[in-house]
């Protein structure tokens, strides 16, 4: 069986997943069915936090095919079965005026691979993540 991880940011956002982003991890032992709708799973060690009871909309069934090499993912899963997403830089800021408020807002990219990027707000990015903005104030 695959397991289905959620991809989250720093700022408590769900990234939205493009077609071609992995959603599943595994392929992990199934090892005792609970209920009608209840699997425990043998997992790793690296991902002995989780707790091994899911139920089958977590999970995905894989078909055996000796052509298909499965490579092992380096994922540290939570609890809530969310993977945390780090931004990896800032690539745009501008500023919004509404009703004579402004505000400040950052271009926030979060993965390289997938160029996922998002609008987040400049004052909650700065108060997470300091060391994207080196020099300013």
């Amino acid at each position: 069986m695959f397991l289905r991880l959620t991809p989250t940011t720093g700022v408590g956002r769900v990234l939205k997943s493009k077609k071609l982003t992995p959603r599943f991890i595994g392929s992990y032992q199934i090892t005792r069915r609970i209920g009608t709708m209840v699997y425990e799973i043998a997992l790793p060690s690296h991902l002995a936090n989780l707790h091994n009871i899911f139920h089958v909309s977590q999970l995905r069934k894989y078909i055996p095919d000796p052509s298909h090499v499965l490579e092992a993912d380096d994922i540290q899963g939570r609890e809530d079965l969310t993977v945390e997403a780090g931004p990896v830089q800032i690539l745009d800021s501008q500023i919004k005026q509404l009703r004579g408020k402004e505000i400040r807002t950052v271009k926030v990219l979060w993965d390289e691979t997938t160029q996922e990027m998002t609008w987040e707000m400049e004052d909650l990015m700065r108060q997470s993540y300091l060391h994207l903005f080196p020099g300013k104030l």
